[in-house]
């Protein structure tokens, strides 16, 4: 089975993908990062430095432009994974998108209408990592009983209401930026919708 890297592009310079995501997906034999690029070419240059990343570009759209790049890693701010998300897809890039994915029901399914050439995916780890995958499995098969209630305390210090992540018009606040967490955990073992608020 011959199978090929992906040819990974990076839209933005947030600490989640430099310290976190990115050095994961260096480690993976399917990842390929070839690029990453900042509203500022010099933070492109010195993230793509820090990383080993052959290219730096001073703009999304530039990214976006290069034929080379097969897929795109979405961490900007949480306003801005839709229309980010949107333009790579739209440039032909299948999108792997930081949490939310979308601010709203009307943004999600603006990505659900052009996800039927290219993949789009939210990272949210709950949904693909192999502890998660088990706690579910152990959860069907009724080995810690039957699930009637999830309780789950969340929480950050960040009491700065200047910071993005606290602003609610860029999507940030209890429920998009961190609540979002324990709302998709609830979600993944009982495996369905809530039903009220």
């Amino acid at each position: 089975m011959g199978t090929t890297k992906v040819a990974w592009g990076v839209i933005g310079t947030a600490k989640i993908g430099l310290n976190r995501v990115l050095p994961g997906m260096k480690k993976s034999p399917w990842c390929d990062i070839r690029a990453i690029a900042s509203r500022s070419e010099g933070a492109a240059r010195k993230a793509a430095e820090a990383l080993g990343i052959p290219t730096a570009y001073g703009s999304y759209e530039a990214l976006l432009a290069d034929p080379a790049i097969e897929a795109i890693y979405n961490p900007l701010p949480n306003h801005l994974h839709v229309p980010l998300t949107l333009a790579a897809a739209r440039a032909g890039k299948h999108v792997l998108c930081e949490k939310p994915i979308a601010l709203t029901a009307g943004e999600a399914g603006q990505l659900r209408d052009v996800a039927r050439d290219v993949l789009i995916a939210e990272a949210f780890m709950v949904r693909f990592h192999p502890q998660w995958l088990r706690a579910r499995e152990l959860v069907r098969e009724g080995r810690i009983g039957t699930l009637r209630a999830v309780q789950a305390f969340f929480a950050y210090d960040n009491p700065d209401p200047a910071n993005i992540r606290n602003r609610p018009e860029f999507g940030g606040g209890g429920l998009y930026d961190i609540g979002c967490y324990p709302i998709v955990a609830g979600r993944w073992f009982f495996e369905s919708e809530p039903e009220r608020g």
